[in-house]
């Protein structure tokens, strides 16, 4: 595989309760997708201010043959689209299709998708940060080895926090939403 340009300020962001609003029934179509209050700004600050934003998504909705892979695709198209519109940009996104019982290595907590993106655009992960609402976000942080892991309470964040503490996992920032763990970046590198 050819290595892409080399991405200096990383942030990874989850999707579903990060991004846009989650659902137990899962995401399975661009009319089920809503974009959480903040976000599209929050996109928009992070690109305005050098950061590149990769997307790290669990997607077992594709194995549940919920969704096809080009289905799933075309929904990441048009949210990219929205937030190119906005002024924002989502530079790469890596999804896990698997389910839990598949055992993968690239399903969150596991770090393969956060490595996969290292090894495409030499990230520097001790500088990186990854925002996501579950415990196994922020547990895949620390496994992958990044600067900074970000809860935000939106999607399941109020219950990964309680399962984060239980476990002895620390956060770096417990943000209100997307919009707010942007402010929180932007006062570390400004």
């Amino acid at each position: 595989m050819i290595n892409k340009q080399k991405l200096e300020k990383v942030v990874f962001l989850d999707r579903d309760g990060v991004i846009n609003r989650d659902s137990p029934d899962y995401i399975k179509s661009w009319s089920e997708f809503e974009f959480l209050p903040g976000s599209l700004n929050a996109i928009r600050q992070l690109t305005s201010n050098g950061f590149a934003t990769i997307v790290i998504t669990n997607q077992s909705a594709v194995n549940r043959h919920l969704i096809t892979k080009e289905g799933l695709e075309d929904m990441h198209r048009m949210m990219e689209k929205h937030i190119q519109m906005r002024g924002g940009r989502i530079n790469d996104i890596f999804y896990c299709p698997h389910t839990p019982e598949d055992a993968c290595g690239c399903r969150k907590p596991k770090p393969g998708l956060i490595y996969k993106a290292r090894d495409i655009y030499q990230i520097n992960l001790d500088g990186s940060t990854l925002i996501g609402d579950s415990a196994r976000d922020i547990e895949c942080a620390r496994n992958a080895g990044c600067g900074h892991a970000v809860l935000v309470r939106t999607g399941y964040g109020k219950e990964a926090e309680m399962k984060l503490s239980q476990k002895g996992i620390s956060v770096d920032y417990v943000a209100e939403n997307l919009y707010d763990a942007t402010l929180w970046i932007l006062g570390l590198h400004f």
